[in-house]
């Protein structure tokens, strides 16, 4: 078997990393690794599913993912890549949603018979004694080394209190406190964790007189330059309850060609030889292989059924595109998957509302198509609003009953953002 190593270089995911001899026989052999996620949600968003994947790499290949969920450190707020202070949250909001993370990242790492772990930093940082914290963690820090982090100098810029100063420290106690409980030797986290990862390394070192290791993943954006998981109707949830299974799907669908190949190696576990093939595909195959992303991830995050019936909702509305027989034999697409398209975001409007006539952009702002009726004043104004496949020529439009077909109405805000209206 390949070291994972070589496996997430391959995929794109490593940035930097600490000597990758050393690290490679720390993982030539069935090892521990961990990765830090905020509770400061009760879901993560599609900017997590790096070091997600990354872990669930880890534990295909027969390693221990250990996911630390910072309901100690979430008290004080990471620095890292923020402009001004996070809002701190109580004990209680942190421990639901440490609960709700649990949930959702089962779904991608096995934590069965001890084969994956979720600790909570809550458990060894909220009891520490302050003074005997200081003197036996906080003399191994240099005031000056912390200064000279990036994700300190961008702070200083705009003002760092002393909570967010100490993150440093509490972070670099987890990954001591970790490699002494678990012999978790492996830190792996964003690139703008770097320092804070390193700083845990040389705690290790001074304290236990043993070596530690890195890996950090680039931040990644989109080759038109926006960030991961973010679209004009704000980020892209994990949660089927802030984001819906045919949203998510409908996020990946709309990839950029040039994406393509690099999310499926990131994002799926199809074979990288089998990627490659996708770099020369254009047109109407390229569109194919999106279909496959799309379908790949959303089977991750919310499961088959959710991504067959975002699948075939898809293709209702915008036109089936046939995926390839090995990745879903047309026999296991349940009946109910192929006749249904509940998975298509949908809102209930009164009978007396369709019979008055509801201004068209109020409609699309309230069916959150667009984020303010300005918004979807200026869609309808540029042409890019529909309302069952018709272009709204005017803003005086009215939606109503008339505009029913077989008991619903479809609304488009350009050629891929689609919601239905039904009548309650």
């Amino acid at each position: 078997m390949a070291n994972v190593f070589d496996v997430l270089k391959e995929r794109g995911f490593v940035a930097q990393s600490t000597d990758v001899d050393e690290l490679k026989d720390y993982l030539s052999k069935p090892s521990a690794c961990y990765i830090g996620f905020d509770p400061t949600a009760d879901s993560l968003h599609v900017g997590s599913l790096v070091p997600i994947m990354a872990l669930a790499n880890m534990q295909r290949q027969g390693h221990r993912p250990v996911v630390l969920v910072g309901g100690g450190t979430g008290l004080v707020g990471d620095p890292s890549g923020k402009t001004e202070m996070r809002q701190l949250l109580t004990l209680e909001q942190i421990a639901c949603n440490v609960e709700a993370l649990k949930k959702q990242l089962s779904r991608f790492l096995d934590f069965g018979d001890g084969k994956a772990l979720l600790v909570n930093n809550a458990d060894w940082l909220v009891d520490l004694r302050y003074i005997e914290f200081l003197r036996d963690i906080g003399r191994h820090f240099s005031v000056n080394r912390m200064l000279a982090a990036e994700s300190y100098k961008i702070r200083l810029e705009t003002g760092l209190n002393f909570i967010e100063f100490n993150y440093m420290l509490l972070q670099a106690y987890d990954f001591y406190h970790l490699a002494g409980a678990n012999e978790c030797y492996l830190q792996m986290g964003g690139d703008d964790q770097w320092g804070n990862i390193v700083a845990g390394i040389e705690l290790i070192r001074r304290k236990l007189q043993k070596g530690a290791h890195a890996i950090t993943f680039p931040l990644l954006t989109t080759a038109s330059g926006a960030k991961m998981g973010k679209t004009a109707a704000g980020a892209v949830w994990l949660s089927a309850e802030r984001t819906s299974p045919f949203d998510f799907y409908q996020y990946w669908i709309n990839t950029d060609d040039r994406d393509v190949a690099r999310f499926m190696k990131l994002y799926t576990f199809l074979p990288t030889n089998e990627i490659e093939a996708v770099e020369s595909l254009e047109g109407q195959d390229l569109n194919i292989c999106k279909s496959v992303l799309a379908f790949e991830i959303t089977q991750l995050a919310h499961g088959r059924d959710a991504a067959l019936s975002a699948l075939e909702a898809a293709g209702s509305i915008f036109g089936r595109r046939t995926l390839p027989a090995d990745l879903i034999p047309s026999s296991s697409i349940p009946r109910e998957a192929k006749d249904k398209v509940d998975s298509v975001p949908t809102t209930l409007i009164g009978l007396e509302r369709l019979e008055a006539g509801i201004p068209a952009f109020e409609l699309f702002a309230e069916t959150t198509l667009c984020v303010t009726r300005s918004a979807a004043r200026r869609l309808i104004e540029q042409g890019g609003a529909y309302v069952n496949e018709d272009r709204i020529s005017g803003i005086e439009r009215r939606v109503g009953v008339d505009d029913l077909r077989d008991g619903g109405i479809l609304l488009k805000a350009g050629k891929k953002k689609v919601h239905r209206v039904l009548v309650k």
